[in-house]
């Protein structure tokens, strides 16, 4: 049907779909398979530019090392480097963040939230750690941060390690468990074994963090009704802070993706999108039923009052971040960017005196609402006045057609000025977000 704009509506995968390559989690917008090295200078331009002091400000910093590269990992990682080419990293991520901080765009502001993801920033000694968190310290104080943001593989882990990293004013520690049955986390070429999980789980809560999150993923290769049941179960015993649930997708630079291309497979070896679904419904269920809320499509949270994640709720709110390390991504006031994707140049140039910046792009002001709109659905519920306000934007007028399509499939519910989701609608958000999509924008790679 066409839509006011003489569009034909996007025609989406239908729920019940196997999984096959690609990217299905929608993680930012528009695509980034459209932010070019043609446009690094934007970025530069907009970093010597005063930014806004009213936006919260965050930084976002990678460790690109681990023990293994797990079959279904799409991210910078490596695996084997030596004590004296990490230090070398270190040391070109706290002077890239030294380069940054005297831009213009930063003068006068202060880090809201600090992210440390990977690749596994626990695979860090102690002493790099230290080393690491007094460099930046230097570079970009965060006395007035009110979120630190730190992932962890279980089995990187040791008491003094989990107590040295509360120590250095982490609030949120994140464990990437996964699943607890070791067949499935061989099969998945995980580093940790279960015993690890929860001898690392016991010395973060005896550490009191302000926050626990645990992962897990729904669909990973070997996973079984029975097993999933067990993983919940699981769970509910530990009872962390935050339980964040992903579905499994395949990547293009998977080597679960590179096994099926060599065989010649367009189907993954994995559960259809319909089964993953209903896994995670399962679990939300059960969360539920244990006193959690559900507070988006991959989290439930334990007490919403005291839970906070700064780090999506301001970067989906248009905060401003800027990333630093090999292949890292910023935000800087409607320009996005991304740091050289190699380790070796990125170390190069940040020791040349050259901001690593890679490729990036402008957004146009309709491509900033857009962006923020399909963020904020993935919550489960936004405000029409948030958006008229911040874009002068009547956004269930713009998508009324798409938006009452989607309430006639049961995905959401609107009133005159607030949408929710459907538990139905909200467990295949990522598949709905794309209708939103600008139409140059639906039919090109994501990533």
């Amino acid at each position: 049907m066409p839509n006011k704009n003489n569009r034909p509506l996007t025609v989406l995968p239908q729920p019940t779909s196997p999984t096959e390559v690609g990217n299905y989690f929608v993680a930012n917008y528009p695509p980034f398979s459209l932010w070019t090295p043609n446009r690094r200078a934007e970025a530069l331009d907009r970093l010597e530019r005063k930014g806004n002091s009213k936006t919260p400000l965050g930084m976002y910093v990678h460790i690109p090392f681990c023990r293994k590269r797990c079959h279904f990992c799409y991210f910078r990682v490596y695996t084997g480097k030596n004590s004296n080419e990490i230090r070398q990293y270190l040391d070109a991520v706290i002077e890239e963040a030294a380069m940054i901080s005297r831009r213009r765009f930063l003068a006068g502001r202060k880090l809201q939230y600090v992210y440390f993801g990977g690749g596994t920033p626990s695979y860090l000694s102690t002493r790099q750690l230290g080393e690491l968190f007094d460099g930046l310290k230097r570079a970009m104080p965060w006395d007035a941060a009110e979120e630190i943001t730190f992932e962890c593989e279980p089995g990187t882990l040791n008491k003094t390690k989990v107590k040295a990293i509360a120590e250095l004013g982490v609030t949120r520690l994140s464990l990437g468990i996964e699943n607890f049955d070791d067949h499935v986390l061989r099969l998945n070429n995980r580093a940790h074994e279960s015993k690890q999980v929860y001898a690392a789980y016991e010395w973060a809560q005896s550490a009191s963090f302000k926050q626990i999150n645990i992962d897990l993923i729904a669909g990973m290769l070997g996973e079984t009704d029975q097993n999933w049941r067990r993983c919940i179960d699981q769970v509910l015993q530990m009872q962390p802070d935050v339980v964040t649930i992903y579905q499994m997708e395949i990547p293009y630079n998977t080597t679960i993706y590179k096994t099926m291309k060599a065989d010649g497979d367009t189907i993954a070896p994995v559960a259809d999108w319909s089964t993953k679904r209903r896994w995670v419904s399962e679990a939300f269920r059960a969360l539920e039923a244990a006193g959690y809320t559900v507070s988006s499509a991959y989290t439930a949270v334990k007490d919403p009052k005291q839970t906070q994640f700064m780090y999506r709720d301001a970067l989906w709110s248009g905060a401003d971040m800027f990333g630093v390390g090999v292949s890292s991504f910023g935000h800087l006031d409607g320009v996005h960017y991304q740091n050289q994707p190699d380790i070796v140049p990125y170390i190069s140039e940040v020791a040349g005196g050259t901001l690593p910046i890679h490729r990036a792009l402008t957004m146009t002001q309709q491509e900033q609402m857009i962006r923020q709109f399909i963020l904020q659905m993935k919550l489960g519920k936004l405000a029409n006045n948030t958006f008229i306000n911040k874009f002068g934007v009547d956004v269930f007028s713009q998508y009324d057609e798409l938006l009452s399509s989607y309430e006639r499939e049961g995905y959401l519910h609107r009133s005159p000025d607030e949408l929710e989701l459907t538990r139905t609608g909200l467990l295949q958000i990522d598949r709905l977000l794309h209708g939103f999509f600008l139409p140059e924008h639906r039919q090109v790679r994501y990533a």
